[in-house]
Parts: C-alpha cells; structure tokens; sequence
C-alpha cells in the first residue's frame, strides 16, 4: 500500500504543477496584443502540450487514488468525513481541470474569453484546493 500511497502524491503533484502553470500562460495570452501572432501560437502550442502532459498525468492520480480509496478502504466507516471532503475537493480539481481545457479551446479559436486579471485569480483556486487537500489528508480534522 506505501508504494501506492507514494506514486499517488507524485503523480497528484505532478497533475496540480500542469494546473498552476496552464493559467499562467492564459495570463499570458489574454495579454498577447493582435499583431503577435507569432507569440500567440507559441503560447497556445505550449498550452496545448501542457494540458496533454497534464491530464496524462491526472489518469493515474485519480487511478491510484481510487484504488486507496475502494481497494484498501482508505477512508471508510465512522469519524472520516475528512474523505468525504476530500473527495468534493478533487470532484472540484477535475472540473477546474476541465474548465482549463474549456478555455484553452476558446483561446485556440481565436477568443480571449476574459482579461489578464481574471486568469490572475483564476491561477490561484488550484493552490487554495491542493492546500484544503493536504490539510484535510494530514490532519483529517472530522
């Protein structure tokens, strides 16, 4: 089971890297003038890599971690409703995961869906979820 638990907080950490970084390059491109074309496709080439290598590195993030989950029970029974918290938190991480891929097709069609600020907060709700993640995880608080 340890050497499940540890390829599961690498590969979360790993996920959760590709998910503060992407935002960042929205940043960057809500901030890209018309005429640069040239920086708008590298931008959007990086994005689109990233998002690839991201949700690659997502499978097997929430693969292992529903095999703690059902498969050595991790979480079950009274006085863990630290897991069910937990489980909203990474329902909330895959949809903020695919509202990236969301935007990253609406800057692919030409679209600047929002300005720089916005991506600005936006970049910050993975840090705030992988934060109530380890928190909820370590401590299990309820």
């Amino acid at each position: 089971m340890l050497w499940i638990k540890a390829f599961h907080i690498v590969f979360v950490a790993s996920w959760f890297a590709g998910l503060f970084y992407l935002p960042r390059i929205f940043v960057n491109l809500a901030m890209v003038p018309p005429e640069s074309e040239a920086e708008r496709e590298r931008l959007l080439l990086m994005a689109r890599k990233l998002m690839r290598f991201t949700t690659l590195l997502m499978i097997p993030a929430v693969g292992l971690g529903l095999w703690l989950w059902l498969g050595y029970r991790i979480g079950f029974g009274p006085g863990n409703g630290w897991m069910h918290a937990k489980l909203t938190l990474v329902l909330v991480a895959l949809g903020y995961h695919h509202a990236c891929g969301a935007h990253l097709k609406r800057f692919m069609r030409g679209e600047v869906p929002h300005g720089h600020v916005w991506y600005r907060w936006f970049n910050e709700l993975p840090v705030v979820l992988l934060t109530l993640v380890v928190i909820l995880v370590v401590v299990k608080p309820f």
